[in-house]
């Protein structure tokens, strides 16, 4: 073997380094843009029971109390007791189903709460409630929320 085909032998991994490398510097670059860019969810039409939980849930994270109150029956206004404290803000709530009725429905959701202290670092708790709605004039209100999602709270829930 003379020394030219030995040189060419010896580029060829070098080559196929440099292009291994290429293709998961441009994977990483993809995958970074893919998660910067998601985004906020798809807002649901806000006609449907799931749409006015969406906005309702939205309303409440966000502390916009008088926002989330116009999504209440009269009834479900006049349940608020007061603030829920001790437990940890919900962070996010996510649709896991629902059942419409002509006159009520049941929107069930799984409710993400974050917690930032403790020994391990953060943590979170996530758990299924269900919102119950009545069509009142032909427009869907919740007339019992989820107890962690009450929208009468003191505090706002993002602080």
């Amino acid at each position: 073997m003379d020394d030219t085909a030995r040189d060419r032998t010896a580029r060829r991994p070098d080559r196929i380094l440099l292009t291994l490398v290429g293709v998961v510097v441009v994977l990483v670059v993809v995958a970074l843009a893919v998660v910067f860019t998601r985004g906020e969810p798809a807002p649901l039409d806000g006609e449907s029971p799931a749409g006015v939980v969406q906005r309702y849930s939205k309303a409440v994270i966000d502390g916009d109390s008088t926002t989330a109150q116009s999504y209440l029956t009269d009834a479900a206004k006049s349940r608020c007791r007061g603030a829920y404290y001790g437990e940890p803000a919900p962070a996010r709530v996510v649709l896991v189903s629902t059942t419409e009725r002509p006159d009520s429905a049941t929107v069930k959701v799984s409710i993400v709460r974050s917690s930032q202290g403790g020994p391990f670092g953060p943590s979170e708790y996530e758990m299924e409630d269900s919102f119950a709605l009545l069509k009142v004039a032909g427009t869907w209100k919740i007339d019992q929320p989820p107890y962690p999602l009450m929208a009468c709270t003191d505090v706002p829930v993002k602080q």
